[in-house]
């Protein structure tokens, strides 16, 4: 039998040996190609930024950084699979915060993404815009809000799908406002949107990319923004904030690894990723999409993450969903 104090050197011993095994990995990676697995379809806002982080980092370091599109159950089925990745660097994930702060509150999840992934840093944080009707006698979001109380129950709205950001934030919102809306679902953004500028429904609150692009229409009018800030790309469209106080809703979108990935292999893809989302030229780029710049610090990422993970919870709690986990 060990005694005490051998037992207590033996223990010292490994631990010595697995930090030095830790830090050899992190020397060498990566030896070889990183996968970045991205749990949505292609094509989208969050596969974009995927596809324009992963060249970056395939440039700095050398190996090729390979997308992986894992679309299904609201990004689960590719959470679980970095969830449950080796921790050495070469297993990533790029998605929206929603995955990991939204999904576990509506899913039965066999694991905790919050405490299995941690985030490095994000590309941008996508803004959610409220655009009306135009027909409809108001121009700004109090003057909706007023017009909704002496018409109640007479206003309706869309989503593109339940349980989302589509679906949660107007609903927080119109809770906030203290008004009362017909909701009607749709599958898809470009079906809401059509239902939009067809009159069909009287507000949708969307995806500043896809509603931009209509900011001259003469079918729907944008009246405001969830960020806390307003968007460069669109600086006259209020935030909803300067109407209702604190309200925020807002898709951090960036790179996850597995919590136990050495911290020198976190610490320079983070140093990285935050290079690249600060580049002029990318923050350019994303701007135009209504996309605000990204690069947050592992600190600001975690306190982002919260602020999105409280806002669906609270919305969730409105909407009578009751907790998955």
């Amino acid at each position: 039998m060990l005694s005490v104090g051998r037992l207590a050197l033996l223990l010292s011993a490994l631990a010595v040996l697995g930090e030095t095994a830790s830090v050899s990995l992190a020397d060498d990676w990566p030896s070889r190609p990183v996968t970045v697995i991205v749990p949505f379809g292609a094509g989208g806002n969050t596969d974009m930024m995927a596809r324009l982080g992963a060249q970056h980092l395939t440039a700095k370091f050398g190996q090729t950084f390979v997308i992986e599109n894992r679309p299904s159950a609201g990004g689960a089925v590719g959470s679980a699979q970095v969830s449950s990745a080796a921790p050495d660097g070469y297993t990533l994930m790029f998605a929206a915060a929603s995955v990991v702060v939204l999904t576990p509150q509506v899913q039965k999840l066999s694991f905790d993404p919050g405490k299995q992934l941690v985030p490095l840093s994000n590309i941008g944080t996508g803004t959610q815009m409220i655009a009306i009707r135009r027909e409809l006698p108001v121009r700004t979001l109090p003057e909706f809000i007023a017009y909704a109380k002496a018409n109640p129950g007479k206003l309706n709205f869309t989503v593109a799908g339940t349980q989302n950001i589509s679906h949660l934030a107007p609903v927080l919102l119109f809770a906030q406002a203290g008004i009362n809306l017909v909701m009607v679902p749709q599958k898809s953004e470009p079906q809401a949107i059509s239902d939009l500028i067809a009159g069909q429904v009287d507000l949708y609150f969307g995806n500043s990319s896809s509603l931009l692009p209509h900011i001259d229409s003469d079918k729907i009018r944008l009246i405001a923004v969830g960020t806390p800030q307003r968007i460069a790309a669109a600086p006259d469209i209020p935030t909803v904030a300067e109407t209702i106080a604190g309200f925020q809703f807002s898709s951090w979108n960036g790179f996850f690894a597995p919590a136990a990935t050495p911290e020198p292999i976190a610490v320079a893809l983070r140093k990285e990723i935050s290079s690249f989302a600060r580049s002029p030229d990318i923050a350019a780029k994303l701007s135009k999409l209504g996309i605000v710049r990204g690069g947050l610090s592992l600190e600001e990422s975690v306190a982002a993450l919260k602020q999105e993970r409280d806002a669906y919870a609270a919305a969730l709690k409105v909407a009578g969903i009751a907790p998955a986990n």
